[in-house]
């Protein structure tokens, strides 16, 4: 490498590498040092593409931090927190200037537009009366994309410098006796690094709160960082902060596209982007000001990526904070076992909202036993009579089933035969629309056949899912508008954006759908939501299926009698003595967490313990056991790690692959750490003499 190259490098930057007969993209992350002549030849960097480190110092250290903690390779980490454009070396897009104006041949041809060109109108009497920004044409008219492309390639408008006023912001909202004293706590601990859990029913305000507290860092020139668990829930979040504070606000999740993704990257890491409302991959946006993270559901699951590099947004979002010296709000009805602990013990402050803003009761909840029930598609007459009462009353109605498709089982009437998927242990599930069956594990997809492939006979779906839920209202209420919200239906975050505008309008009667509809969702006129099946959480194989059950049945709850109408919620169930579904129905969700609590400290489960789970993949089982047991004879003598297994996953063969997992646990995070560091180059070695695919996951979401 050149000496007047090498003198230019600075951590942060990119450049250009040869590997093999490829050049490929990397990213300095040291000085350069004079060492010993290496045993191998030390190719040179070719080009540096970046005069400016791309990534900060304190970027840079995040994902230090992050390879270390989840024992993953630096390289893949840094690959994570870059947009696609710029981790393939693309130059940082120079945005058009933001400003849009009418020009003189839009306002000429205004009058005269027709009928049929409405969204094109409505774009143009919008920017007439002066300059508006694009963000905020896109928020004051969401489905105008193909209207702005004609307008602009016309030039019946131009772009500008936005230097306009601001459309007109909404106002703060006033805050209850509980949120004022949340929010003097708040504000008392901003400014510097500490965590707070904001425990609020659903209902309670928390947004407003965000809000308010957003308010006071801008005032002092911070950057706030706003997580949301779903990409669903984002456009609605930043609806809020944009409405409040207009431009400068910066959405991040993987439903944009890769150009977009890398603009808004580069904007908050110049300023210019002063909010950054994404899912958990904006945990890695740069944002040099960050004073404020907000974490809203932060009991979440989806904070945990499941594949690849496999870090928890929440954690390291609180981890960036503590670096950043930024405070930190965690924000759920239902926090998740590991942070009420850290509450408990007061590492975290603790701050609760028990009462809804329109000061209006929970809504009713009420076992429903459907143990000798007739049940139609999985209804029982109870539940579809509370759904066409309150249709008669003009309120809408959800009903909740976490399980898409028709029907979860394709069953021959005269041999018995079940439709398997031939990859998983699993079976094929019916999407009856569609006329195809389908595995959720692997993605398998074939025709429906037209009789059953062993004998012939007649085959029959069994058991019930949303599609056919659906088709069951759809057919007893023919008049009501019915929609389904799963990702079955809902292939693209624009159309769940439309629907929960209908939604909100008033437009839509009952709503039916997974655990899409259970997260953060306002629908101000839904009186009541059932539950179709409550009993497939009660038993699952994970030890945090109750826990999971217990959040969904609060969340999907908390939807309802929002707006100050009464509410009532029914859970269809063939267990309605079960314990801790009735603590949970009769004493809510701080009873039964404290329950779950006791029983993890019994059981020395997190957050009492600290877990890290090996899954390895192979042809045969055999393979798969004696890998995990040479790797179990790897690890490490320590007192303080107890190693459980090898065993078979709890889906044993996905994907064609047998699968099987070791699990070690520690009431150390230190030992266990200590351990897994040197484990790991053991399992890289025995990985690359079996050839076998393994993957090591600190603090596991769950062990599926």
């Amino acid at each position: 490498m050149p000496d007047a190259l090498a003198a230019r490098l600075v951590p942060g930057q990119r450049v250009k590498v040869p590997f093999a007969r490829r050049e490929l993209i990397g990213v300095v992350v040291g000085p350069v040092r004079d060492e010993a002549p290496p045993a191998y030849e030390i190719k040179p960097i070719t080009a540096l593409i970046d005069e400016q480190p791309l990534l900060s110092e304190a970027l840079l250290a995040l994902c230090r931090w992050t390879a270390d903690y989840y024992l993953h390779p630096l390289g893949e980490v840094i690959a994570a927190a870059l947009p696609g454009p710029l981790r393939r070396g693309e130059a940082p897009a120079l945005r058009p200037p933001d400003g849009l104006r009418l020009s003189d041949a839009g306002r000429a041809v205004l009058p005269g537009l027709p009928p049929r060109s409405a969204t094109l109108r409505s774009l143009l009497t919008l920017l007439e009366p002066g300059v508006r920004s694009a963000s905020a044409v896109r928020h004051a008219l969401p489905n105008s994309a193909a209207a702005l492309k004609k307008a602009l390639d016309t030039g019946w408008i131009e772009r500008c410098t936005d230097d306009s006023t601001p459309l007109a912001l909404q106002p703060a909202l006033p805050l209850t006796t509980e949120q004022a004293a949340a929010l003097d706590a708040l504000q008392a601990a901003a400014g510097r690094f500490g965590v707070s859990l904001l425990e609020g029913v659903t209902g309670s305000g928390k947004t407003e709160l965000y809000l308010r507290l957003t308010e006071t860092v801008l005032a002092a020139g911070g950057q706030v960082l706003v997580l949301a668990p779903e990409i669903g829930l984002t456009p609605q979040l930043a609806s809020r902060f944009k409405a409040r504070f207009g431009d400068g606000v910066a959405s991040f999740h993987s439903g944009l596209g890769e150009a977009e993704r890398a603009r808004h990257w580069l904007a908050a890491g110049s300023g210019s982007a002063r909010i950054v409302v994404g899912t958990r991959s904006a945990v890695f946006v740069p944002m040099p000001k960050l004073a404020l993270v907000i974490v809203d559901e932060e009991h979440d699951g989806s904070y945990k990526q499941q594949d690849g590099l496999r870090y928890h947004a929440r954690d390291v979002a609180i981890v960036r904070a503590r670096d950043a010296g930024a405070a930190v709000v965690l924000g759920s009805a239902t926090p998740s076992l590991e942070t009420l602990r850290n509450a408990h013990e007061a590492r975290y402050r603790h701050l609760k909202l028990d009462r809804r803003v329109h000061d209006t009761p929970p809504p009713r909840v009420h076992l429903l036993d459907v143990r000798h029930a007739v049940l139609e598609n999985g209804l029982s007459p109870t539940l579809v009579d509370a759904v066409a009462r309150h249709l008669e009353q003009g309120h809408q109605s959800l009903l909740f089933l976490n399980r898409r498709g028709y029907a979860p089982v394709l069953l021959c009437h005269d041999c018995g035969y079940v439709m398997p998927c031939p990859n998983c242990d699993a079976r094929l599930v019916v999407h009856r629309a569609r006329k195809r069956l389908a595995c959720h594990h692997c993605g398998h997809v074939e025709p429906q056949p037209p009789a059953c492939p062993d004998c012939g006979g007649r085959q029959v779906p069994i058991g019930q899912g949303t599609e056919r839920i659906e088709d069951a209202l759809t057919m007893r209420f023919p008049e009501a508008r019915i929609e389904r919200v799963d990702s079955d239906r809902l292939k693209s975050g624009a159309a769940l954006t439309k629907l929960l505008a209908d939604v909100q309008a008033g437009d839509v009667d009952v709503l039916v759908g997974t655990q899409v509809l259970a997260k953060g969702h306002d629908f101000a006129g839904l009186a009541f939501a059932g539950l179709v099946d409550v009993d497939q959480a009660l038993f699952g194989s994970d030890f945090r299926a109750l826990e999971r059950m217990g959040q969904l049945v609060t969340q999907v709850a908390g939807r309802v009698g929002r707006n100050g109408q009464p509410g009532e919620v029914i859970l269809q169930t063939h267990h309605p003595e079960h314990p801790l579904l009735k603590l949970l129905v009769e004493r809510g969700y701080p009873a039964f967490a404290q329950v779950l609590m006791a029983e993890r400290q019994q059981f020395l489960l997190p957050p009492f313990a600290n877990l890290a789970l090996l899954r390895v993949e192979a042809k045969t089982d055999g393979e798969v056991m004696a890998f995990l047991r040479r790797a179990k004879a790897l690890l490490p003598a320590s007192p303080s790690i107890e190693a459980l297994g090898p065993a078979p996953a709890t889906m044993a063969r996905r994907a064609g692959f047998q699968r099987g997992q070791l699990l070690l646990k520690s009431a150390s995070r230190a030992a266990l750490h200590r351990g897994l560091e040197g484990w790991l180059p053991e399992i890289e070695a025995l990985g690359q003499q079996t050839r076998q695919r393994w993957s090591l996951d600190v603090d596991p979401g769950d062990l599926f």
